[in-house]
């Protein structure tokens, strides 16, 4: 298999780092961004919607996707659904569905269409094993449970959403070991994956991290 240097892969849990060194490395790379968590979370929100699969499938194509310096919009039928995406809710939901073999045929093809010539950046779960083994740099971020809580706390927080921590923490444990273990995907790092904790690591830090591992690879 052709490595492809125009992809990188970064997979790893929630509230580990990914999306922040993701945002670094695009913007220091001027390479777009696909998170993947973002659409299976879209996914869930339209399945909410029909409760059916094809039905769902269909209105993948009626998603927008704009990018703006701090975010990524989402619009379904010129309506923007990003705050929605985004309530712990919708996480819940798009963790149950991503475990199904029918979501996953669904949004493999939508993935796979954001190779573009200037760069992707692909953010997830299974983005270097699954979707993107081509890529010939893959990240796989980690950090532990009890950072990660307090990173998502925080973040919510900041978005002015209330949540208590030790059912928050309840939540990232349970998460974890529904992505480990399902049959379909797992998450774990590729084998020629290049991990990084980011446990104790300011995000500073972990981009150069990256970055120097990237030249070693060269």
């Amino acid at each position: 298999m052709k490595l492809n240097r125009k992809i990188i892969t970064i997979d790893g849990p929630s509230a580990s780092g990914k999306g922040v060194l993701s945002k670094k490395l695009s913007k220091h790379l001027n390479f777009e961004i696909l998170d993947s968590g973002l659409l299976y979370r879209a996914y869930a929100y339209l399945f909410s919607l029909n409760n059916d699969h094809d039905q769902t499938k269909s209105d993948l194509t009626k998603l927008n996707f704009r990018n703006d310096p701090t975010k990524i919009k989402v619009f379904f039928e010129n309506r923007e659904i990003s705050n929605d995406l985004r309530l712990e809710d919708c996480a819940k939901k798009a963790s149950e569905l991503s475990a199904k073999k029918i979501t996953r045929d669904n949004l493999i093809l939508l993935q796979r269409s954001f190779i573009n010539e200037k760069g992707l950046i692909a953010d997830g779960r299974d983005m270097g094993t699954v979707v993107f083994p081509e890529a010939k740099f893959k990240f796989f971020i980690t950090a532990n449970q009890e950072i990660r809580t307090e990173r998502r706390h925080k973040e919510l927080q900041n978005r002015g959403q209330k949540v208590n921590i030790r059912d928050l923490k309840m939540d990232i444990i349970n998460r974890d070991k529904l992505d480990r273990e399902r049959i379909l995907s797992p998450l774990l790092p590729a084998e020629d994956s290049i991990i990084i904790d980011t446990s104790s690591l300011s995000p500073e830090d972990v981009f150069h991290s990256a970055l120097n591992s990237m030249d070693t690879k060269k």
